[in-house]
């Protein structure tokens, strides 16, 4: 394992370095959003198109990856970032927000893809859940750290988004300069529907799932804590405490799945997951003391739902689809988090700002709900199928084989025939 870390530690810091600018870029939108005026249905399209981005990234960035290498495609990707994040504050349109952040939803989509693929090449199966967990890890600290680098400016002018770029161009480093070769992979990263489907049905619905929820998180959380606390320097500490928090089961979930497989965690996460939320609208309308704890344990299990659908995949293919897969991944994820934004954003204007929890609920239930139906129902009515085995005749005797025919014309019943009804 330490060989393992050893050998991706300098993507891991890249990747750190991504999530930390994203992770204050994501809250910093959505407050400038609110500042401008945008209504929370339209800032929910706003979310939705870097999502749009995240899902064509998946379907073609894996082809930019195959044709120049990870590396190369990581620098290309970082630095698009990185100057998107200056054209933000010089465009105050919705439209040219949208049409940004389907840009940034699709370097996203490289960056995550080259950074998957790499680690599930370096990492053997038997370790994928623990290493997994580490880049979730990384991913949440990174992100939630990057929500008290909201303190460091004002929403309201561009030092900020100059923060985010300067950040994002950091991440460059480590990946450039790291002595580790990067996988070597097929030129063909064409995805198809087929392998789509063959990955594991209740996996790619534990993705969507995944998708659906955390985008709507990222989109509404600092409108939600706004709403709830009333108090607008709160807004760091709740949305770092949601996103902090899903590193703590990170690291004991994905090594409990090594152990036990994971079919068991997906029945058991989606089901932990619509409790908390539910804890969480019971705990903003009748005991504020305990929302805190409520987040940190919705945050702790929503955010370890997709590492484990995805060691899931993982490990049912082939090390020559690892591109592939991680683009099918972000297909599916990226439907789901285009699907949960534009879903939640008019269903708060309408009952509130609970209804992102309650979206969250509803989801977790039914995804729970049809892990638990398919494991009962093969273990009820699909039969395990016997391998074939060449048993020689000759290892039973003539006298055995006629006492065994005997027996088994003796235990017949004795059925009276019945009469011709075709007869006069």
């Amino acid at each position: 394992m330490i060989s393992v870390f050893r050998s991706i530690f300098s993507l891991l810091l890249s990747y750190g370095f991504l999530l930390l600018a994203n992770g204050l870029f994501n809250s910093l939108l959505g407050l400038r959003a609110t500042l401008e005026g945008v209504t929370t249905s339209w800032l929910g399209f706003i979310m939705a198109s870097y999502f749009l981005g995240l899902l064509l990234g998946g379907l073609f960035a894996g082809r930019i990856v195959a044709s120049v290498g990870h590396i190369r495609a990581f620098a290309v990707f970082a630095s698009l970032m990185s100057t998107i994040a200056l054209l933000h504050p010089l465009f105050l349109e919705v439209s040219h927000w949208m049409l940004l952040r389907l840009v940034s939803g699709f370097c996203m989509a490289g960056l995550i893809m080259v950074t998957e693929s790499w680690l599930n090449e370096a990492t053997p199966s038997h370790q994928r859940g623990g290493v997994l967990s580490s880049y979730m890890m990384v991913n949440y600290l990174a992100a939630g750290s990057g929500q008290f680098l909201l303190n460091l400016g004002d929403v309201g002018e561009f030092q900020l988004f100059s923060l985010a770029s300067i950040i994002f161009s950091l991440a460059l480093i480590p990946v450039l300069l790291t002595k580790q070769s990067a996988p070597i992979i097929s030129t063909d990263s064409k995805l198809s529907l087929r392998l789509l489907v063959q990955v594991g049905p209740l996996a790619i619905l534990g993705v969507f799932v995944a998708g659906a929820s955390n985008a709507s998180v990222h989109a509404f959380a600092p409108v939600y804590a706004l709403d709830v606390l009333g108090d607008e320097s709160l807004i760091p500490q709740f949305t770092a405490t949601l996103l902090i928090s899903g590193l703590v089961l990170q690291w004991p979930l994905g090594r409990l799945s090594d152990h036990i497989g994971r079919g068991w965690l997906m029945m058991l996460v989606p089901a932990c997951i619509a409790l908390s939320a539910v804890g969480v609208i019971w705990a903003a309308n009748y005991a504020p003391k305990f929302i805190w704890f409520a987040v940190g344990c919705y945050g702790a299990f929503l955010f370890t739902l997709y590492s484990i659908a995805v060691a899931l995949i993982n490990d049912i293919i082939g090390p020559e689809l690892r591109v592939k897969i991680a683009g099918a991944i972000l297909i599916v994820y990226g439907f789901g988090a285009i699907i949960g934004p534009v879903v939640v954003g008019p269903l708060i204007e309408l009952v509130g700002v609970q209804a992102l929890f309650m979206v969250s609920a509803v989801t977790s239930s039914l995804l729970a709900t049809l892990v638990v139906y398919r494991r009962v129902y093969q273990a009820i009515f699909v039969k395990p199928v016997q391998p074939f085995v060449a048993v020689p005749s000759s290892q039973y005797s003539s006298k055995e084989l006629y006492l065994a025919a005997h027996q088994q014309i003796d235990e017949q019943p004795n059925i009276p025939l019945q009469e011709d009804v075709t007869k006069p």
